[in-house]
């Protein structure tokens, strides 16, 4: 389960708060604990968390998102993970 599905639960689960069952409840609440506990597991220099911070400012994204898009960005150009690539013959419209 991804960090936005259980955002979404827990969002789900404050609005009906009378109609969701205590266990229910309990899961969701373990849930966002655990992820919480794992938000900071990677840690960098102060310098890599400033560049990090300002980064993450300049493109709309978490920390952890910032660095999941550097991962992947790094991982392609260096060919662990396939590119994703455009079809030449295909329609534009009207936008390179």
């Amino acid at each position: 389960m991804t960090a936005t599905d259980t955002a979404a639960l827990l969002e789900d689960a404050a609005k009906q708060i009378a109609d969701i069952s205590r266990p229910d409840l309990q899961i969701l609440l373990r849930r966002a604990a655990l992820r919480l506990r794992n938000a900071a597991a990677v840690s960098m220099e102060d310098d890599v968390e400033e560049a990090l911070r300002n980064l993450a400012g300049e493109l709309g994204l978490t920390r952890n998102d910032t660095i999941r898009f550097i991962v992947r960005e790094w991982m392609e150009k260096n060919t662990y993970l396939p590119v994703h690539c455009l079809d030449e013959d295909g329609d534009v419209d009207g936008s390179a």
